[in-house]
């Protein structure tokens, strides 16, 4: 056997469509690719140098989980969310979360819920002194996917899987300006209430959270608009 023949590894279609859809995810989430973007397949394969195919795939990945959308007869853009999408979007996250908190309060597994929190917790608290808000942002959203997660309901984690893709979408927008002093203390009282079985205690440090949130994101699209006004944008 010719061992230059051997050592060829033919990598398949649905590797690449994988780091197709890992590196626009990224893009997408840094806030790399702007909301409104359009997202061309040509293009696209001749920057990873690939084919079509894993790049429609990945296309098509993205659009389910929500990071994408597809218009008929326009293309595939990154979404432009309203004050109304990120304000439905945590609604949505209230609802399922706040069934999760209630099903591992019930189901008396706040013991494990609380280490797998616990450890997220810490991990933001470490990168807030470093003041890596990046990975800050990343910890909150892994604390709250681990939430899920620890209900053992197959069906929240599916339905949350896609309002936590849009929600990664919405903090693409935040910059180190908008990071919140008390974010770390919300997630360490939610895990409190929720050791010592206070289902409403910790139902009511959640709703706090995604209240200021919201506050949030909305006070960076206002800041964001007069931004544009101010250059002589489309808002004079």
């Amino acid at each position: 056997m010719n061992p230059e023949a051997a050592s060829v590894v033919t990598i398949p279609r649905a590797t690449f469509a994988s780091i197709v859809t890992e590196r626009l995810r990224a893009s997408i989430v840094d806030g790399s690719l702007k909301p409104g973007s359009q997202l061309s397949e040509v293009e696209l394969a001749t920057s990873f140098g690939v084919s079509r195919g894993p790049v429609r795939e990945a296309l098509q990945r993205l659009v389910q989980e929500g990071l994408l959308q597809s218009e008929a007869h326009r293309g595939v853009f990154v979404p432009v969310l309203t004050d109304e999408d990120v304000r439905d979007v945590y609604v949505a996250r209230e609802a399922l979360e706040s069934a999760a908190i209630r099903s591992i309060i019930a189901g008396e597994r706040t013991v494990a819920a609380s280490e797998s929190l616990d450890r997220f917790v810490t991990l933001m608290e470490q990168a807030e002194a470093a003041e890596d808000w990046e990975a800050v942002g990343n910890f909150d959203l892994e604390f709250h996917v681990a939430l899920v997660d620890a209900s053992a309901s197959d069906r929240l984690k599916r339905m949350f899987s896609t309002v936590i893709s849009e929600t990664r979408l919405c903090l693409g927008v935040l910059t180190a300006d908008d990071a919140r002093d008390d974010l770390v203390q919300e997630h360490r009282l939610i895990c409190a209430a929720m050791k010592e079985g206070e289902t409403e205690k910790a139902l009511a440090v959640l709703k706090k959270h995604f209240d200021d949130a919201v506050a949030t994101l909305s006070n960076r699209s206002r800041t964001d608009a007069a931004a544009v006004d101010g250059r002589g944008g489309p808002h004079e």
